[in-house]
């Protein structure tokens, strides 16, 4: 139980962002080519015959402007970016005297390249590579038509740069489809898992009344012809077992036929420290297992304890012991505090809280679970058409919440 840990300082910069900083650096890059350094005889290109000129400047103010237009498009309509980014470059090369698109130029390019590659569909993201790769065919044939020098092999350099992001940018797309159908997999089959485990717990409490239900038959049967009285109590303690076991299967079997995400989790006790079949009844052993694990944990009864149904006993149980193993693995807590509310003659609610990471205990504490435990748990809240609530504390720490009707007209444990 801990709170999701906020981005790294450069997943928060958004792809405008970085697209901005990219033809920055272009132009600060061309600029610096122009001028000759400390250390060096003369500037590494020369100065083109407009670079300098009000014209010249007013083609890089109008490139600039383009560019952050586009920069401010790119998270939300890239294709559109893409466009103005391209043009920048263009006109941003016009005064620079040179024989094809820099590859400073195309920096800001890249980066949508790399953006469209990685966020958008295959075919959206095919056709930007072409309009990428166009403009520099095109920019090459219209000054070859003109008949005026080409530089083919740095437009080629710039071609195959772009080229090569864009691969970066689909294979980042692979791997995220890949992990998102693998963690889709990984919930179906947690919901499997609990769904499998509910029921060997249905079956145990099914095999459970059919003993009673067998043994009060024999013993009515011996004595039905001597002691009518015993035969009448028996009766009713069959009535009243399978009464309760079919309300039971009715409402579990029942919301099973629908889907689901779900997750069985770790349990934080010993399962053979704990009765065949748990209920509330069982906390206070729970908690004493917890102990051992070294977090405290406080039971707390509020109302008057009434008999509940078997299976809203035994997945309040399985509520507050998944709760409590997320606490000993994932929160760094030292104690916790779990509340069962019988106020409400309707509901049952349960609680399971605690107040965040002690001091001295977090490298001790597990790696932050996957979030399937939480998910296993709203499963079976579910089911039994209650509601659930997870979520930080304020003032520190987590807190999980179960409500589970009650179902009115069946007799109780």
């Amino acid at each position: 139980m801990s709170a999701t840990p906020s981005a790294p300082f450069l997943k928060r910069v958004n792809p405008g962002g970085w697209a901005a900083l990219a033809w920055t650096a272009g132009l600060l890059f061309t600029a610096l080519l122009r001028v000759r350094l400390p250390g060096q005889e003369e500037a590494d290109v020369m100065v083109g015959v407009v670079f300098l000129r009000w014209d010249g400047l007013t083609m890089l103010a109008v490139a600039t402007a383009l560019a952050l237009r586009g920069c401010l498009l790119l998270t939300r309509r890239p294709t559109a970016a893409l466009w103005f980014l391209l043009s920048a470059a263009v006109v941003g090369s016009t005064p620079l005297g040179v024989t094809a698109i820099p590859f400073a130029q195309y920096l800001a390019v890249d980066v949508a390249l790399y953006v469209i590659a990685a966020a958008r569909p295959p075919r959206e993201a095919r056709r930007a590579l072409l309009a990428a790769l166009g403009v520099l065919v095109i920019h090459l044939a219209v000054r070859l038509l003109a008949g005026w020098s080409v530089g083919t092999t740095g437009a080629l350099a710039v071609g195959l740069t772009a080229a090569v992001v864009w691969l970066l940018g689909r294979s980042e797309h692979q791997s995220r489809t890949y992990a998102e159908r693998s963690r889709a997999q990984v919930a179906e089959q947690a919901v499997t898992a609990e769904r499998l485990r509910i029921a060997r717990e249905m079956h145990d409490t099914v095999a459970h009344t059919i003993g009673i239900v067998a043994l009060q038959a024999g013993a009515a049967r011996r004595v039905m012809d001597t002691q009518p009285e015993q035969v009448r109590q028996a009766l009713t303690e069959i009535e009243t077992a399978s009464r309760e076991t079919l309300a039971g299967l009715r409402r579990m079997l029942g919301a099973l036929r629908t889907d689901g995400p779900g997750d069985p989790g770790p349990r934080a006790a010993d399962e053979a420290a704990l009765p065949e079949m748990p209920g509330l009844g069982a906390l206070d052993r729970l908690a004493e297992v917890t102990a051992s694990a070294g977090v405290r944990v406080a039971v707390h009864r509020v109302g008057a304890p009434r008999p509940l149904p078997p299976d809203i006993d035994l997945s309040a149980f399985r509520v507050v012991q998944e709760s409590v193993t997320n606490v000993v693995r994932h929160s760094g807590a030292d104690a916790c505090t779990v509340t069962v509310d019988q106020r409400d003659p309707e509901a049952l609610v349960v609680t399971v809280e605690d107040r965040g990471a002690v001091p001295g205990r977090d490298r001790n504490r597990a790696a932050g679970g996957s979030g399937h435990g939480l998910t296993g748990m709203r499963e079976r809240v579910t089911l039994l058409h209650g509601d659930f609530t997870a979520g930080p504390r304020q003032g520190g720490g987590f807190r999980v919440t179960a409500r589970l009707p009650l179902p009115t007209g069946v007799t109780t444990r």
